[in-house]
């Protein structure tokens, strides 16, 4: 399965508490945070979620 690098680009300040707790559940604590999730069903909606705040790009394992 693919391997996802996903970065925060944007502050979670000002966002809906479901954003924060979405960002948190990724493992994103603050601006150019990045860190490396399997490509799943589950995380490409968490992310399509916070889309707004995070760059993700594939990463080749």
């Amino acid at each position: 399965m693919a391997t996802l690098k996903i970065t925060q680009v944007r502050s979670k300040n000002s966002r809906s508490k479901k954003q924060r707790d979405t960002l948190k559940a990724l493992g994103l604590r603050k601006i150019r945070d990045s860190v490396e999730q399997e490509d799943t069903p589950q995380i490409r909606g968490m992310i399509n979620k916070v889309a707004h705040l995070v760059d993700v790009e594939e990463v080749d394992a």
